[in-house]
């Protein structure tokens, strides 16, 4: 695995406390430090050399109503999660990707470091099958401050994860003008 220069040193990081204890005894994983000024998933994978396929992005969803639902969704940044017509046929009810506030809310992160670890043990995780066939993933670190690069198999150590097929379809090629 290709090794980064990243400038983070300090040693008293309650982000970085928070996503080791949440890893523990998860098996092989890597924690990639990164300035959170590039945290979203173009940005850090252009700027530290990742490739696209490899990073593996944690959506929140809402089922609408009266008493709304909630799962995470875990997909490719070169997929887009099917919330029109998986999402909402597993939630059984009109669905949508949750706010901001409802992310920060439920989970405890912001956006562009949501992690699938340490999140609510009640809280169902569902995974795309395509993120299962990479050697290797790119996760949200439960901050802008961090990522986690670990081989897919470390998804199936969390409780009330499923893996989905065709949770996520694959983008359009995008316009490079």
């Amino acid at each position: 695995m290709a090794r980064y220069r990243c400038d983070v040193t300090d040693d008293l990081d309650p982000d970085r406390d928070a996503l080791e204890a949440a890893l523990a005894g998860r098996g092989p994983h890597e924690l990639f430090p990164c300035d959170p000024a590039l945290a979203d998933t173009a940005a850090f994978c252009a700027h530290y050399g990742f490739d696209p396929a490899d990073a593996a992005n944690t959506i929140v969803v809402v089922g609408k109503g009266a008493d709304p639902l909630y799962a995470a969704c875990v997909v490719l940044a070169t997929h887009r999660l099917d919330v029109n017509r998986v999402v909402r046929a597993r939630i059984g009810r009109k669905s949508s990707f949750a706010s901001p506030d409802e992310t920060r809310s439920l989970t405890g992160h912001e956006i562009g470091g949501v992690t699938v670890f340490g999140l609510p043990d009640d809280l169902p995780i569902w995974v795309d099958a395509a993120v299962m066939d990479r050697k290797r993933i790119v996760l949200g670190g439960g901050s802008r401050s961090w990522k986690v690069i670990a081989p897919p198999s470390i998804l199936r150590t969390l409780p009330r994860v499923e893996v989905v097929e065709g949770l996520a379809n694959p983008a359009p090629p995008r316009d490079p003008a």
